[in-house]
């Protein structure tokens, strides 16, 4: 029994001994040998996707770390200038991080290819696609770590880099369409800057003078400018410390402001300051700096400075009415020595003996084959410029006869001055026009108009100015030439020259540069008024003459029809008297006593009565507005036959423009003792 019972125990000793092994083995198992064949198989794997994504060749190369990965992708999101950005600001202290490679572009890491992956291990095989790899600025310290599934996610797929590129190439096209669009915008500005600097004046103005051109230097005359400034600044300050009662301050801009005004005078560049300008400069600098410390306010100088601009802007208008006055009546005046002029030819030719005041060759004046001219003029001197330029530049002079009007004042000075000096070949009278009895004012209805009670009242009573810039608006149409007849003698010429067929009107205030006898052989087509046009663009057309808004005007007449200019005008004195061109005249001067219908002067009913009858000469023949426009062409003005100073910057005036007098003052002798004692020069 004791060996049956010790056999029994010892197998089950044995079978005890068999079950308490089997638990340790599974723990063994999965505590040791399944975490090892885990990791041998996930480096297995680990190897495989390395492979197929061409990271690793061999186990030579190392393995890439998922900084280096994270570098990869940071290469394939960021453009080469962003990486060079990231190159260019390397601090190594910093902490690397991908965020912070977004948001400010700034790295202590350093990007480079997979050309030289490594330089000790030259002998390594290639791999099928370049690795980027990222270094440190410093030494590098090399990690064998094994990569985890985390970097799979930062590998470029394909359709990614598809994507990359389609959203690179979207991009090249709208920097293209925006560069487009500005250049599009550019040249749209640069046109409408052409186009505004057509519309403007083309006359560059001088210093001293409107008409001289000078070459501006955007540089010059700095400190001109800088005194102007600082006095403006100066008064501005003054004024602000009178209204803040700080009166010593005050009395000290003031001081320097009068030390400025002597310092500039009438200096207009650089060079006509005195030598004393750089100390008021730096003085005046000084006191403004001290004022602005003290008394500056940004809302009481604007208002100041506003202050002064609307004063300024006052006195501007005001002194260009001064202006328009004075040179208005300056055109209207006579040079003392053009009235000391016809004062000495009139005593000398009412001493002179009645047979010596006849000019020869009386028998030409109503020859119709010869060339005839109406001059119809009170000034000397001017007269005596249009019949010598006339005959200077006449082929055949012979064949020109001058009738010349006065009035009674000058009747006699004219005839003197004529008489000795006689123009050459061709053949000169002089008319009284207060002698023409048939011209009275139950004929004509402008001299009844101007002997009217309310015409006298217009002129030297009514609207009279009581300031200079009061009446400078009106006062061209009081003009003094208005209330003579001889302005208006111009649409009588067939009762002045009843045997004549033609005639070419003159002005006194033009000049002769070529031979006129073509102007006799243009034809007219029928018209009476050979004339050249005056009107341009959208000037110079009948609605600036006329007044539309009476029903008179504007049944008969087209608004925009082309004036023409009086001055030079070749009449058919024939076409004259088969139309009544003198009775249109008068019908329509009568229809205008009050001056509703245009305001007073020659051209308006000129324009008037030889509506539809005015033919169109070439505008080389006649060239206007020396006596107003600073910037005719020189070339346009040698070629025209005839040359007129319309404007009141007349050639015998004081204010006449200086670049066109010498056009006129060649046909003066003013070595004449007349003009020698009269102290008349060039």
């Amino acid at each position: 029994m004791a060996l049956k019972r010790g056999s029994s125990g010892a197998g089950f000793q044995r079978n005890r001994g068999g079950g308490s092994r089997l638990p340790i083995a599974i723990l063994l198992f999965f505590s040791v040998l399944a975490p090892m064949l885990f990791l041998v198989g996930r480096g297995i794997r680990t190897t495989t996707l390395t492979d197929q994504n061409n990271i690793q060749s061999d186990s030579s190369i190392r393995k890439v770390d998922w900084r280096e990965q994270l570098a990869i992708n940071v290469k394939s999101i960021f453009s080469k200038e962003v990486i060079d950005t990231i190159m260019a600001n390397t601090n190594d202290m910093d902490p690397w991080s991908l965020d912070f490679v977004r948001k400010n572009y700034i790295s202590s890491w350093k990007v480079v290819g997979s050309k030289n992956f490594d330089q000790n291990n030259a002998t390594n095989e290639e791999t099928k696609q370049p690795v980027a790899v990222v270094e440190r600025g410093t030494p590098q310290v090399k990690q064998d770590a094994v990569a985890t599934d985390d970097h799979s996610q930062f590998v470029d797929t394909p359709a990614k880099i598809a994507r990359r590129k389609l959203r690179e190439k979207r991009r090249v096209k709208r920097a293209t369409e925006l560069i487009h669009q500005d250049d599009e915008a550019n040249l749209k500005l640069e046109n409408a800057a052409i186009e505004r600097s057509k519309a403007l004046d083309t006359a560059v103005l001088g210093k001293y003078s409107i008409w001289r051109r000078d070459i501006e230097n955007e540089n010059a005359d700095t400190t001109v400018r800088l005194m102007r400034d600082q006095m403006i600044m100066a008064r501005v300050y003054s004024g602000i410390a009178k209204m803040k009662n700080k009166l010593e301050l005050d009395h000290e801009l003031l001081v320097r402001l009068k030390e400025s005004q002597r310092a500039l005078g009438e200096a207009t560049t650089d060079a006509d300051l005195s030598s004393s300008a750089p100390e008021k400069i730096k003085a005046m600098g000084q006191v403004l700096a001290k004022a602005r410390e003290e008394l500056y306010d940004c809302k009481l100088v604007t208002r100041k400075l506003r202050a002064m601009l609307q004063s300024a802007d006052e006195q501007v208008r005001s002194l260009k009415k001064q202006s328009t006055f004075l040179s208005q009546l300056a055109a209207k005046t006579i040079p003392n020595g053009i009235h000391c002029l016809s004062m000495r030819l009139t005593i000398g030719y009412y001493l002179l003996p009645p047979e010596k005041r006849k000019f020869p060759k009386s028998e030409n004046l109503e020859d119709p084959n010869l060339y005839h001219y109406a001059l119809f003029s009170d000034n000397v001197l001017a007269a005596s410029v249009v019949v010598n330029s006339t005959v200077t530049n006449a082929k055949e002079p012979e064949k020109h006869v001058f009738h010349l009007v006065t009035d009674k004042l000058n009747f006699g000075a004219m005839n003197m001055w004529f008489l000795l000096n006689p123009p050459g070949k061709a053949t000169i009278h002089v008319e009284n026009v207060d002698e023409f009895k048939w011209l009275n004012s139950s004929y004509c209805p402008v001299l009844r108009q101007l002997e009217s009670a309310a015409m006298k009242e217009y002129y030297f009573k009514a609207d009279h100015p009581t300031t200079l810039s009061a009446g400078s608006s009106n006062l061209k149409y009081r003009n003094p030439k208005y209330l003579s007849m001889l302005n208006h003698l111009r649409f009588y010429l067939p009762q002045v020259y009843p045997k004549l067929d033609k005639i070419l009107f003159l002005d006194d205030d033009i000049v002769v540069q070529k031979d006129l006898t073509g102007l006799w052989s243009v034809d007219l087509h029928g018209k009476v008024n050979g004339a050249v046009e005056t009107c341009g663009e959208s000037f110079h057309r009948f609605d600036k003459y006329l007044n539309f808004s009476n029903p008179h005007i504007a049944r008969n007449f087209n608004p925009n029809a082309c004036g023409w200019a009086y001055g030079m005008n070749i009449f058919d004195l024939k076409e004259w008297k088969k139309r009544d061109i003198t009775g249109i005249y008068h019908k329509w001067q009568n229809m205008n006593e009050e001056r509703v219908l245009w305001k007073l002067g020659t051209l308006p009913p000129g324009l008037i009565t030889f509506y539809g009858l005015t033919h169109p000469l070439q505008k080389s023949w006649h060239v206007l507005g020396l006596g107003y426009n600073p910037s005719i062409d020189r070339s346009e003005i040698e070629n025209a036959a005839v040359i007129h100073y319309n404007g009141n910057m007349k050639p015998w005036l004081e204010i006449a423009m200086t670049k066109y007098r010498p056009y006129w003052t060649r046909y003066i002798k003013y070595d004449h003792p007349y003009l020698r004692n009269c102290n008349l020069s060039e």
